[in-house]
């Protein structure tokens, strides 16, 4: 009998499972420090979304790295930011953070004029604790999801 671990791995191409994920995420904190230099996309009440160009003029300036160093393979590029600021449970950023891939993976990433760009997500605004009284609830992740969906729409427009 497979190993079900095997089984989620051995999906179709393109499918998302840990060991072939639909995106790169964003990982070191240059990578992050490029893509928030650059203009916020959209914001909602909670969130912001930037973005950076892969490909064209916007080159770093000055000692950062070439954009080719930091983002090797090209193509759409994801990254999550949810600091102890705004969501002070690690549990909560988590599950915040979880709710961005997720959305990410099921939507897509939000639609970019170009074909290689970097995205990040940032929380800019704390979840009032006392409507979310549980560090992750059902509740939380929904309100979270639809607002991640409005930022979505928002970047499209």
């Amino acid at each position: 009998m497979a190993d079900i671990g095997d089984a989620r791995c051995a999906q179709t191409p393109g499918s998302a499972t840990r060991a072939d994920p639909a995106l790169p995420r964003l990982k070191t904190r240059a990578q992050f420090q490029s893509v928030l230099s650059h203009a916020t996309r959209a914001r909602t009440a909670h969130f912001a979304l930037h973005m950076l160009p892969l490909s064209g003029s916007s080159q770093p300036q000055g000692d950062a790295q070439p954009l080719e160093a930091l983002f090797p393979a090209g193509g759409v590029w994801l990254g999550a930011m949810t600091p102890k600021r705004w969501a002070r449970r690690a549990v909560t950023r988590n599950a915040i953070r979880r709710q961005i891939y997720a959305l990410a993976l099921a939507e897509g990433p939000p639609p970019a004029a170009q074909a290689d760009v970097a995205w990040v997500v940032r929380l800019r605004a704390e979840f009032d604790r006392k409507t979310f009284v549980s560090a992750s609830s059902d509740s939380l992740k929904q309100a979270v999801r639809a607002e991640l969906q409005r930022l979505w729409a928002r970047a499209a427009s």
